[in-house]
């Protein structure tokens, strides 16, 4: 089984909120990897919009992202680059 990890700086400014996290939600549905998210001793999976809002990711704060499957390498691929999209909101 592949396996990638990353650790993500969240930019936009208000963090992982139910907006970005239901983005990120739709973004893992559309690989088969086993997308985790963790941060300060906490986890949540990435098909998870409550979990995500329950790690507390706030503007400048890292999660590390870990995606497990036969696509881990472009699932961790497109989820850091909508990291770098500030979840695609205005600024």
């Amino acid at each position: 089984m592949n396996r990638a990890e990353r650790t993500l700086t969240i930019t936009n400014k208000l963090g992982l909120h139910a907006r970005a996290a239901t983005e990120l939600v739709k973004l893992a549905a559309s690989f088969s990897a086993t997308i985790m998210l963790h941060k300060d001793g906490k986890s949540a999976s990435a098909d998870s919009v409550l979990g995500l809002m329950m790690l507390e990711g706030s503007q400048n704060k890292q999660v590390k992202v870990i995606c497990e499957g036969n696509d881990a390498e472009p699932a961790l691929e497109a989820i850091s680059a909508l990291f770098s999209a500030r979840f695609n909101e205005a600024e």
